[in-house]
């Protein structure tokens, strides 16, 4: 009857009758349970369940303080299904037994008793703990491999992004903190505006992207020292599809996805005469409007081919100066509050790049 079960369930029986508990405990070794440990003192018997782990109680209603009852309600915030309870009671009156099954008995077992039902309620309560602390176990176990692979992915998202990030540096600059910026900043602005964490944490590895697709864009162009020309411009322009295309995956991952997004959407503009697809207000995607305030506010406060680095005031002037027509006017009034915070990240002190 018992081979499935654990010999070394640990099951507790508590009742004040000395004979009652001889009973129980000869009828359950002689099937084998070994782990039983017995309380005439019920006062004694709720301290040990308090302090002990266990499996099985076989627990008497009708006993001086503390009763049956008063255990199930200081009993009231364990596992029912790990660790069940069985009243083995006199009172077996409707009321009470619906009333320790109220406080959490899983069973009950009339008295006097009948040994081949005991055993046999017994079993199936023992079978229910084995087979949820086996559950919980599993799921633990689940837990650990999803929490495992969780952190896999994000050290793989991590090392996709570092490569591409480089790759995007040898083109557009030399030593890639332009774009380290941009993912830095984007965060910081994702948070402010309350997105989730995890959201800002992938902008903070999506947002370098945005500007992949001028590896393929030539030189003669990228690097050009004077104004392009309307042809240029328009080869440069293409810079955003072909970031699209690039991060574009039908089995992407959701970095590669939102890299995506941002770099086909960033150079859009909040009045729509924006590239390349003349998208406006909140058709452009959030996570674009974000990146487009972070990498212009960066580009004009560093040197290029083409001209010199703006100051300060300069800089933080025309990001205000464009809410409503470049930029997000909420993303802008939420930015201009962490135009210090910002800056600090060109450097440790806050010193120009």
């Amino acid at each position: 009857m018992f081979a499935k079960i654990n010999a070394e369930s640990r099951i507790v029986i508590i009742d004040d009758v000395p004979t009652n508990l001889r009973l129980l405990d000869s009828c359950l070794r002689a099937v084998g349970l070994r782990n039983i440990t017995t309380f005439s003192d019920s006062a004694q018997g709720l301290d040990w369940l308090l302090s002990n782990a266990w499996d099985l109680v076989l627990l008497d209603l009708d006993m001086p303080a503390p009763d049956g009852f008063e255990i199930l309600d200081r009993l009231n915030k364990r596992d029912r299904t790990e660790s069940p309870v069985i009243i083995v009671t006199a009172l077996n009156d409707q009321q009470n037994r619906r009333k320790g099954l109220e406080k959490g008995a899983n069973d009950f077992i009339s008295k006097p008793i009948d040994l081949p039902e005991v055993l046999l309620r017994v079993r199936n309560c023992l079978e229910l703990s084995q087979a949820a602390k086996q559950l919980r176990d599993v799921n633990a176990e689940l837990e650990r491999k999803v929490e495992l692979r969780t952190v896999q992915l994000a050290s793989s998202y991590k090392a996709i992004s570092s490569s591409l990030n480089r790759a995007a540096s040898y083109r557009d600059d030399d030593t890639g903190q332009h774009i380290v910026r941009i993912g830095e900043s984007s965060a910081l602005l994702a948070k402010a505006i309350g997105m989730p964490s995890p959201w800002c944490e992938l902008m903070k590895m999506a947002a370098p992207l945005h500007d992949i697709g001028k590896i393929g864009i030539a030189d003669a162009i990228l690097q050009k020292p004077g104004a392009l020309t309307p042809q240029e411009r328009q080869i440069m322009q293409e810079h955003a599809r072909i970031g699209y295309e690039i991060l574009r995956d039908p089995h992407g991952s959701p970095l590669t996805d939102l890299a995506a997004e941002i770099a086909l959407a960033h150079h859009e503009r909040w009045d729509g005469t924006g590239y390349p697809n003349g998208l406006q207000g909140t058709q452009i995607p959030l996570s674009a409007r974000i990146v487009s305030i972070c990498d212009v506010y960066d580009a004009i406060r560093m040197p290029r081919a083409y001209k010199q680095a703006w100051d300060v005031e300069r800089s933080r002037r025309f990001i205000t100066d464009q809410a409503g027509t470049q930029f997000d006017p909420f993303l802008v009034d939420i930015f201009s509050s962490l135009f210090d915070e910002i800056d600090r990240l060109r450097s440790p002190d806050g010193s120009e790049a």
